[in-house]
C-alpha cells in the first residue's frame, strides 16, 4: 500500500474561511486540506513534509476572471502547447484558476475559438498548473461609444440567437459575459444568459445611472474593469461608474498595474467597496511575461513598451501578472494583506457561484495556497499541494 503524501505549512497567520487563524499550521493530505490549526494542536507524523515561513501569510491561490493571454500566448487561439505554457506561467504567478476572455471578434472567428478553449476546458487537470474554470465573454455586445480596442465592425446589437450560438459553440463553459446595460435588447438577452447559468458584468458601456441599475435589478452581478471603458463620471450624472462604486450588492473588477487607474481611484475604489465584493483581475495579453514588442490581442497588434499595451493611442489590456496586481493595491491602499487575498481569490470565486470549491482554505478543499509576504509579495505557492518552482 502506497502511503499518503503528508505535508505541513507552518506561517504567522492563515486567511480561512472562518477567519484569520495566528501562528497557522495547514495539513495537506494527498493534495487537499485536511485540517488547519495551531502547532500544539497538531502530532506530525515523521514522514510530513514540512515547510515553514515565518512573518508570512498563507492564503488561497489567486483566481482571474478577466485575462486574454500570457507567455505569449492569447486563449483564442493558442495551441494545446500553448495553452499548456500559459497555464504553467499563471500558476508561477500564484494563480491556481480563471476564466479565458475573449476579445470582440469576427462570429465566425468567436465560435472556432470557443470550441477550441472548450476543449481546453474539458482536459484532464494538469495538477501543478492553473486550469480554465470557464469562458469569459467580454463582447461582441458592447458599446460602440466605450469599446476601448474592441473593433467597432464586429460589436454586434444583443442577441439572444447569436449567444446561444456561442454558448452551444463553448459546450456551455461560458461562466461570464460582459454587457453594455443600455443597448436595446441588453436586458432580454441578460435574463436569457442568467437562464442559462452565466453570470453578467456591466461593462465597455456608456449607461447613465438609470441605465446601470436597471441592469442590475435585472440581475447583473459585476462591474467590468472598475473606471475604464466606462462613461466619465459627473457629479449629477455619475453614470455607470458612480453606481458600481455606490452599489454594495454588486462584485467590481479592478486593474492594479500602475497605468489603468491612478492610486487616488484605487484607493477611492477600496472605500466605496466593501471588502467582499472587489476583485483583482489582470486583464492581462499575450504580452504578459514577455516585455516590450509587438503582440497579439485576438486578432488585433498591440505594442508594448514600458509595461504599457496600447493600440491606436488607447490601453489595450496589460502585461500585469496577479501577484503583481495584488502588491500593487496593498501599496496603493495600504490595507492588510487579508484584503488582496479576497480580492484575488475568495471574491471571483463567490461572484461566479464557486466558492464551495475555489479561493477558500477549509479542510477538504484542493490545496492551491499562495504563502505572501506581510507587503503582498508572493513567496511560494502550492498547487494540490506540491510546492512549484
Amino acid at each position: 500500500m502506497i502511503p499518503s503524501v503528508l505535508t505541513s505549512l507552518h506561517a504567522a497567520s492563515a486567511l480561512t474561511a472562518g477567519g484569520e487563524i495566528y501562528d497557522a499550521v495547514v495539513l495537506i493530505e494527498d493534495g487537499r486540506i485536511v485540517r488547519i490549526g495551531r502547532p500544539d494542536e497538531f502530532d506530525l507524523p515523521g514522514r510530513t513534509q514540512r515547510h515553514s515561513f515565518p512573518d508570512a501569510t498563507i492564503l488561497p491561490a489567486y483566481l482571474d476572471v478577466h485575462i486574454h493571454g500570457s507567455a505569449g500566448h492569447d486563449v483564442m487561439d493558442a495551441s494545446p502547447s500553448g495553452q499548456q505554457n500559459m497555464a504553467s506561467f499563471l500558476g508561477r504567478h500564484g494563480v491556481s484558476a480563471f476564466l479565458a476572455t475573449t476579445v470582440t471578434a469576427s462570429v465566425d472567428r468567436t465560435l472556432a475559438a470557443l470550441d477550441r478553449i472548450a476543449s481546453w476546458i474539458e482536459q484532464p487537470a494538469n495538477l501543478l498548473s492553473a486550469k480554465p474554470l470557464g469562458i469569459h465573454l467580454e463582447g461582441p455586445f458592447i458599446s460602440h461609444a466605450r469599446r476601448g480596442v474592441h473593433p467597432p465592425e464586429m460589436i454586434q446589437p444583443p442577441s439572444i440567437a447569436l449567444f446561444d450560438r456561442f454558448y452551444e459553440a463553448a459546450r456551455g463553459h461560458v461562466r461570464l459575459m460582459t454587457l453594455a446595460p443600455e443597448i436595446p435588447g441588453a436586458l432580454e438577452l441578460l435574463h436569457h444568459a442568467i437562464s442559462r447559468g452565466v453570470r453578467i458584468s456591466l461593462g465597455h458601456s456608456d449607461a447613465l445611472a438609470a441605465q446601470a441599475r436597471a441592469g442590475i435589478t435585472a440581475g447583473a452581478s459585476s462591474a467590468t474593469h472598475t473606471g475604464n471603458a466606462m462613461r466619465a463620471f459627473d457629479h449629477r450624472e455619475p453614470g455607470l461608474l458612480g453606481v458600481v462604486l455606490d452599489e454594495q450588492t454588486l462584485f467590481a473588477e479592478i486593474i492594479c498595474d500602475g497605468h489603468h487607474l491612478s492610486p487616488e481611484t484605487i484607493r477611492l475604489f477600496a472605500a466605496a467597496k466593501s471588502a467582499s465584493r472587489r476583485i483583482l483581475i489582470t486583464d492581462a495579453i499575450s504580452a504578459a511575461g514577455k516585455g516590450d514588442g509587438q503582440f497579439l490581442l485576438g486578432d488585433l497588434e498591440v505594442t508594448v513598451a514600458d509595461g504599457r499595451a496600447m493600440l491606436d493611442g488607447k490601453l489595450a489590456g496589460s502585461v500585469l501578472t496577479m501577484d503583481r496586481a495584488v502588491e500593487h493595491f496593498l501599496f496603493a491602499t495600504g490595507l492588510h494583506v487579508s484584503h488582496a487575498a479576497l480580492a484575488a481569490s475568495r471574491n471571483p470565486a463567490a461572484m461566479l457561484g464557486l466558492d464551495a470549491d475555489t479561493g477558500s482554505l477549509a479542510a477538504g478543499a484542493r490545496a492551491d495556497i499562495n504563502i505572501l509576504a506581510p507587503n503582498g509579495r508572493l513567496l511560494a505557492t502550492f498547487l494540490a499541494g506540491q510546492r512549484l518552482d
